[in-house]
């Protein structure tokens, strides 16, 4: 353990890129006060600004949720969570000449317990932070721009919800289905190649133009392949960079364009992705010799098929522009994923959402928005269930979907804070899925989330 706390402080030091998404270089201008500077901790007595100008840049952030479930779930109760991130990112062209490079790491330390599996049941986590408690390196990678700009490559150690099957306008939502959504999340081996766990892996971007973008990856199909019990505990430090765990290949074509409403050009952006991997998929329904999995005479151990894939969309768009700023207002934004299912959990991923910033008089950075998402058990799981009823002669609940909605308003109270309240409400909270080897579990019932979040640069 030793030898790998070490390793994730020099990936600290060592490797990191101009291009974190969270951090700001330090401004030219020193700020009024404290209310006013872009970090809880400042310049640093001029050592931010004097690293920043080197082409290193150095940051972190605590993000704590505080949630609880008044009513609904398995059982009534409170969470409390926290991610601590630090990051590094070089710009090799500033550090050292080299054009078009860029280097990035960052790591975690996740501390706290979720409310999602404790208390509630649900598939769909309602904190996008929740995760096993553990110090970890996350991503490590190293990108480099080619022909000006138009394509770029990054290799290393890197996380595909950090690129692909992202809205811009989702991010503002707590539940981890608004990131990641759990049409991967769920279907894929150990979550796939995304939060908390990244994997060896390669991607390209090219611009076809400046209004067509196509995005290839290919990742460690599994992030914490073989063993039992939690995957996240098989590599708790983040550095066993494994790539034995087959191949998840993803793509995207994005193609921004404007809109012309109220006399007003508005820019939007449009997605199309589809993924494959190549593990082998346990049968939702049947067993090996074409028995339901719920009949006295299968044999329990469900048939097995080669490989899994899927296909998605999404749509963000401005709807309206607030005066003077070139993309804040009321936005909306859609996604739509599907997946075969016989070998999947999840057959078909929805949601939606509007965001508007500026709501309130004064208040131009705070952002509230709604947004809800619908996740549809497979056909076959369904059938299942059909099959216990006949065998058992009960009948219970149908198996049939899971969905969240979600309020939430995030409030800018310093350039380096901010306080979010946050409201959801779970339907069908484990989707019904019924064990058929213990069909008597009574489902959880619709459940009220109840918190808020708050967040600090430093």
């Amino acid at each position: 353990m030793a030898m790998r706390g070490c390793l994730i402080f020099a990936a600290l030091l060592l490797a990191v890129p101009a291009a974190a998404d969270n951090a700001t270089p330090p401004s030219d201008q020193p700020p009024d006060g404290l209310m006013q500077q872009d970090t809880l901790t400042g310049d640093w007595f001029g050592t931010r600004k004097s690293l920043s100008d080197d082409g290193v840049l150095l940051g972190g952030d605590e993000i704590f949720d505080a949630l609880g479930n008044p009513a609904g779930g398995q059982k009534q109760g409170a969470a409390f969570a926290g991610r601590l991130e630090l990051f590094a990112n070089v710009d090799f062209n500033t550090a050292f000449g080299w054009k078009g490079a860029i280097a990035h790491a960052n790591a975690y330390q996740i501390h706290g317990h979720g409310l999602s599996a404790d208390d509630i049941g649900n598939l769909l986590t309602v904190s996008n932070i929740g995760a096993t408690p553990a110090t970890r390196l996350f991503t490590l990678w190293v990108q480099q721009s080619l022909w000006n700009d138009t394509v770029s490559v990054r290799a290393g150690q890197i996380a595909a919800d950090d690129e692909f099957f992202v809205s811009q306008y989702a991010s503002l939502f707590l539940n981890s289905t608004f990131g990641w959504p759990s049409i991967l999340g769920i279907n894929l081996p150990d979550g796939g190649p995304a939060y908390p766990l990244a994997t060896p892996g390669i991607r390209v971007k090219a611009a076809l133009s400046p209004a067509l973008v196509v995005s290839a990856a290919m990742f460690n199909g599994d992030p914490a392949p073989a063993g039992t019990g939690d995957p996240q505990r098989r590599d708790a430090s983040g550095t066993d960079f494994r790539v034995k765990g087959g191949v998840f290949a993803i793509s995207e074509l994005a193609y921004s364009s404007n809109i012309t409403m109220l006399g007003d050009t508005l820019p939007g952006s449009y997605k199309i992705g589809g993924w494959y991997q190549d593990a082998r998929y346990a049968d939702q329904r049947y067993d090996g010799a074409g028995l339901s999995l719920a009949s006295p005479l299968s044999n329990g151990t469900p048939a097995l098929h080669r490989g899994d894939y899927g296909g998605y969309l999404i749509a963000d768009q401005l709807l309206w522009r607030n005066a003077g700023t070139a993309d804040t207002g009321l936005a909306g934004f859609f996604r739509l994923g599907v997946t075969p299912p016989e070998r999947n959990l999840i057959q078909l991923h929805a949601d939606a959402g509007l965001s508007l910033t500026g709501a309130l008089p004064g208040r131009d950075s705070d952002v509230v928005g709604i947004g809800m998402s619908y996740e549809k058990v497979s056909s076959a799981q369904q059938g299942l269930t059909h099959d216990l009823d006949m065998f058992s002669g009960q009948m219970f609940p149908a198996t049939d979907f899971e969905s969240a909605l979600e309020v939430s308003y995030q409030a800018q109270l310093a350039p380096w804070w901010i306080l979010q309240p946050d409201a959801q409400l779970i339907l069908h909270p484990g989707a019904r899925i019924i064990n058929v080897n213990a069909p008597a579990a009574a489902a959880p019932g619709n459940a009220v989330v109840l918190g808020a979040r708050t967040a600090i640069s430093f």
